[in-house]
């Protein structure tokens, strides 16, 4: 098979080529690609817009054989490329089986089936592991959230994650919530990976102005904030996420791993 000249619109998908060996085929990506891989940037390959804001004229400026997204999409950037005649791949993962799945398909389209099952084994090998380590432990209650205005819940794989980890995730994964509703449901655990902000949730500025003072969370001063690109990229960073969750339930069971910040203990928080 021939290389394809590649334009990824998602982190997820500009990781994987990176796991799979085959970031030469890459011509164009995000910045928030260029976060996760900076490989790319040094490597020269041209930024563009994601999938959200994705500009037809950019892309097709690439010359690529192949355009790869993955949600969130807005339909009318999504449109225009496909008005402009480009190829469009779009993957819309819900579940960590899912995850699997698209792996495997951008390792056969770029010819590297071998080496997209390999990795598949290995998150999966990954995530049995700390499944093993925590399945005796005591349930805790977690809230996770992707987005904080509106107050969005995360995806479903990362309360998959969650469990694996060995808590209960609260509330529906995907779905918009409140602050009200989240303080009724009194989590022993918080966790904040938002969309675009890396770790830079303000944890102790949310829990005051949000009224969670008083939450088993806040108390325990069991908040924190999980970089961005090992939550909300289904790829093989997921595996550092849910170390990073592992490490938030079971401090004392697990090493703490980059990409995890917690928030000072609620005794010191201020309302305002």
């Amino acid at each position: 098979m021939g290389k394809l000249r590649i334009a990824s619109l998602q982190p997820s998908i500009t990781v994987t080529l990176a796991d799979l060996g085959e970031l030469d085929q890459l011509v164009a990506c995000t910045k928030y690609c260029a976060d996760v891989c900076p490989e790319v940037v040094a490597a020269g390959k041209l930024i563009i817009q994601d999938s959200w804001t994705a500009k037809a004229d950019e892309i097709i400026a690439a010359r690529p054989d192949l355009v790869i997204a993955s949600v969130p999409y807005q339909k009318e950037a999504v449109a225009q490329i496909i008005r402009a005649g480009a190829r469009f791949l779009g993957f819309a993962p819900k579940c960590l089986a899912d995850v699997y799945e698209d792996i495997r398909i951008i390792a056969r389209i770029v010819g590297a089936a071998v080496r997209g099952e390999q990795i598949v084994r290995e998150m999966e090998w990954a995530l049995n592991d700390i499944r093993r380590a925590t399945m005796f432990y005591p349930k805790q209650r977690v809230f996770c959230e992707e987005w904080g205005k509106p107050l969005i819940h995360s995806q479903h794989w990362v309360a998959e994650l969650v469990e694996i980890a060995g808590g209960e995730f609260v509330g529906e994964p995907g779905a918009q919530t409140t602050s009200e509703a989240v303080r009724a449901l009194n989590p022993d655990v918080v966790i904040a990976a938002w969309c675009g902000a890396g770790d830079r949730v303000p944890l102790e500025k949310i829990v005051a102005d949000r009224g969670w003072k008083d939450t088993n969370a806040a108390r325990g001063g069991k908040v924190y904030c999980i970089a961005d690109e090992l939550l909300n990229t289904p790829a093989t960073t997921l595996v550092g996420g849910l170390r990073a969750i592992a490490w938030a339930l079971h401090p004392e069971r697990f090493d703490k791993p980059l990409g995890v910040r917690q928030i000072e203990h609620a005794s010191e928080l201020k309302v305002g």
